[in-house]
C-alpha cells in the first residue's frame, strides 16, 4: 500500500458524532470544530434522556459517549480556565479545541486543508520527540532537495543523537545538501515528490511512535492524517524501508533508476 493510499484508507474511514438533544447552535459549533477532522456531525433527538450528549461511531461500531460540554470546552468560564491551566502546561491548543474525548478514540486524525507553516509546526513535535528518546529511527520526507537544503542544519542536529538513525526523503529537484549525519534518499517516485512525512518508530516504546503523513493536493495545501497508533506507524516506516530502503533511487513502477 503507497502512501498516497494510506491517506485514501484513512480518507474513507470517516467517523460519525451523533449529537443528542442539542440546540442547533451547538451542532453547529462542533461542525466548526471539528470541521478539519473526518468527522462527520448529526444530528438527533430523543424523548427521554440528558441534554446535549453525543456519541462516536465508527464503521457502524460505538466508540464512546461524552457529554457536549466536554467537546466544546469554551462554553463555560470554568471550562475556559481548566483548558487555559492545560494549555499552560504544554497541551496544544488545537487538541482543546477540538474535542479531545473524542480524538482520543481514533486511531488517525485527518486534517484538510494544512498550510505549509502548519506542517511544519506538527512536523516540529515529532521531531522533538525523537530528540528527547533518543534512539530508534526517524524518517522524514521532504518532496524535494530544495525543501530538504533547508532543514539540513537541523536534521544533522537531530542524526547526532548517537543512537538515533535518521533518513530524509526527497526528488531530485535542487542540489543535495551536505549531510554529516543522516542519510539522504533521493526518489524519482510521484509519491515523494507530492507527500510530506514524518515517522518516527519510538526507540522501542510504543507509547512514543507517531506518525505525520500528508499529500499536497493544491500548492501549499496538505490533506493528510497523523498518528499514535503503533500499527499504523510500523506500517508507514516497513512500507519506506522495504520500497526505498536500498539507497537505490526508484521510478514510479518501483524499478531502480541507474
Amino acid at each position: 500500500m503507497s502512501l498516497i493510499e494510506m491517506i485514501a484508507g484513512v480518507e474513507a474511514s470517516e467517523a460519525t458524532l451523533t449529537v443528542f438533544n442539542a440546540d442547533p447552535e451547538v451542532q453547529e459549533s462542533l461542525r466548526d470544530h471539528f470541521a478539519d477532522r473526518n468527522v462527520r456531525i448529526v444530528a438527533e433527538e430523543t424523548a427521554q434522556g440528558p441534554a446535549e450528549f453525543a456519541v462516536l461511531s465508527q464503521d457502524g461500531a460505538f466508540e464512546t459517549a461524552v457529554a457536549v460540554d466536554d467537546l466544546l470546552p469554551y462554553r463555560s468560564d470554568a471550562a475556559s480556565e481548566a483548558a487555559s491551566d492545560e494549555a499552560s502546561e504544554g497541551a496544544r491548543p488545537s487538541e482543546l479545541r477540538t474535542g479531545r474525548p473524542v480524538l482520543d478514540r481514533l486511531d488517525e486524525t485527518l486534517f484538510t486543508s494544512y498550510s505549509k507553516p502548519e506542517m511544519v509546526a506538527a512536523s516540529r513535535e515529532i521531531e522533538d520527540r525523537a530528540w528527547r528518546v533518543g534512539n530508534g529511527e526517524l524518517h522524514a520526507g521532504f518532496q524535494t532537495l530544495d525543501v530538504l537544503a533547508g532543514e539540513s542544519q537541523t536534521y544533522d542536529q537531530l542524526a547526532g543523537r548517537e543512537s538515533l538513525d535518521v533518513y530524509a526523503y526527497a526528488a531530485a529537484e535542487g542540489d543535495l545538501p551536505k549531510a554529516e549525519h543522516y542519510t539522504v534518499r533521493v526518489e524519482e517516485t510521484p509519491e515523494i515528490r507530492e507527500t510530506w512525512f514524518v515517522a518516527y518508530d519510538g526507540g522501542g516504546f510504543d507509547d512514543a511512535k507517531c506518525v505525520l503523513l500528508a499529500e499536497e493536493r493544491e500548492p501549499g495545501r496538505f490533506y493528510g492524517f497523523w498518528s499514535y497508533d503503533p500499527d499504523t506507524v510500523d506500517r508507514v516506516i516497513d512500507y519506506l524501508t522495504n520500497r526505498y530502503g536500498s539507497g537505490e533511487p526508484t521510478d514510479e513502477d518501483g524499478s531502480r533508476v541507474a
